[in-house]
Parts: structure tokens; C-alpha cells; sequence
């Protein structure tokens, strides 16, 4: 590989250094060629690559990019996964494959630009993948509002019970349009004014009661004695002329 191979190859890994959310370094010592192809497309399901380069270059790719941090684990065969999707996913990969095949030892890694330990790497392995986090914390945030919708429909229920219950006991009709006893109206009371069924013209005199017929006056009954009677005693009681 001349220079300017070598050049665009560093340029390369920085610019994949610079822009991964993740980078996982693993020891490859041990795996077949066969093997690296199959991992590489099993990574590519979390949107990861894996890449074989030269420590010296990597390390120059490192200093290009800014990520010294990088530089301690380039020691012995080092391979790289670039993450661009789910770190959880491809740390899982490379760890089921370590298992599977007994290579693939983990040095440590990057992830958000703060390094990571071999046993780091191993705990984000077993992490659940980011859809499985999200239904997760869906499922959190969504639990109270469930319990919620719970507790009202088991109220709602308890009302409908407890009403069907008061309509068995006959305290409420049965049915809608059912016969209710509706109570006389109470007369007024002495004194109270009395509605009248019509409303009286704008301007109608209120009506007079009429005056009561006065009694007609007895005359006085006449005397038993007769007129001439009365002239006759005139006559006794007067002197003679004799």
C-alpha cells in the first residue's frame, strides 16, 4: 500500500471514527475469513461494520479525528465495529459470536465519545435490544394511565350494580315511561287568591257584585174598631146643648 493508499485509508477510519455512535474493539486473532464474513452480515442488522485495518493507521486515524482515547486498546490484532444504529444489538452480536466461536475477546470501546471498558462492553451486550427499551418505557409511562381507565370502568360498574340492585327492590320503575304517582296539588289556603282559568282583557273593569234588594216596610195593621164607631163615641162624649 503506497502513500496516498495509506492516506485515504486513515481519512477513511476518521471519518468513520468521527461519525459512529459506537466503536467496539475486539481481539480477531483465531477467525477464518469465512467467519469475519458471516459477522459482518450479521452487524449489518444493527447498522454496524466491522473493519480489519493496521494499528498505525487506525492510531493516526485516531489522532486525525480527535479520539486519543482510542489509541491504548490498538494493541495486538485489534478489529473495529463502526455503530451507527442500535450499540446494544451489535455489542450482543459480537459477544454471541465470542461464545459461539470462543474468539473475539472484547478490549473496550466508544460510545458518545466516552470510553468504555471490556466489562462495559459486556454489560451493553446484555442490555435488551432499543426496541424492546422503548416498548419498555412505553409500557412505564402507559401503566398508570391503564390503572386509571381500570379504576373508572370498575367504578361505573359498581354504579350499574348498585342502581339495578334499587330497581329490583321496586324503589325505581323498571322501565323508561314507567307509571310514577304524582300527588294532588294541596288546595289554597284560606285567604289565598285563587287562580283564574282565563286572564281577564287588557282594561276590563272588575266586575261589582250587585246590591241586595232592600226589604220592603211592613205597614202598621189597622184598628179592629170601624170608622163609624169612632164617630159614634165622638158623639157620647160630647156636652148636650139642653
Amino acid at each position: 500500500m503506497n502513500r496516498d493508499q495509506k492516506t485515504v485509508v486513515i481519512d477513511e477510519i476518521a471519518d468513520q471514527i468521527q461519525s459512529a455512535d459506537a466503536i467496539f474493539a475486539v481481539d480477531y486473532r483465531g477467525i477464518s475469513v469465512a467467519q469475519v464474513g458471516e459477522l459482518r452480515a450479521k452487524l449489518r442488522d444493527a447498522d454496524a461494520r466491522f473493519r480489519v485495518v493496521k494499528n498505525s493507521l487506525t492510531e493516526r486515524a485516531a489522532d486525525k479525528a480527535g479520539m486519543e482515547t482510542l489509541k491504548p486498546m490498538l494493541v495486538g490484532p485489534t478489529a473495529l465495529a463502526f455503530v451507527h444504529g442500535d450499540a446494544a444489538q451489535a455489542a450482543k452480536t459480537l459477544s454471541d459470536t465470542a461464545r459461539r466461536l470462543n474468539r473475539l475477546d472484547f478490549k473496550g470501546g466508544m460510545l458518545n465519545g466516552s470510553a468504555l471498558s471490556a466489562d462495559d462492553v459486556r454489560s451493553i451486550a446484555r442490555l435488551p435490544a432499543r426496541e424492546v427499551l422503548h416498548a419498555q418505557l412505553v409500557g412505564t409511562i402507559a401503566a398508570p394511565l391503564t390503572g386509571l381507565v381500570r379504576g373508572l370502568n370498575a367504578l361505573i360498574a359498581g354504579v350499574a350494580i348498585a342502581l339495578q340492585a334499587i330497581v329490583d327492590q321496586g324503589l325505581l320503575p323498571d322501565t323508561p315511561g314507567a307509571a310514577v304517582a304524582v300527588e294532588a296539588p294541596a288546595e289554597p289556603a284560606a285567604g289565598a287568591g285563587v287562580e283564574l282559568p282565563f286572564e281577564p282583557e287588557a282594561g276590563a273593569a272588575d266586575p261589582q257584585p250587585e246590591p241586595e234588594a232592600e226589604p220592603e216596610a211592613e205597614l202598621p195593621e189597622e184598628p179592629a174598631q170601624t170608622q163609624e164607631s169612632d164617630i159614634q163615641a165622638a158623639s157620647d162624649a160630647a156636652p148636650s146643648d139642653e
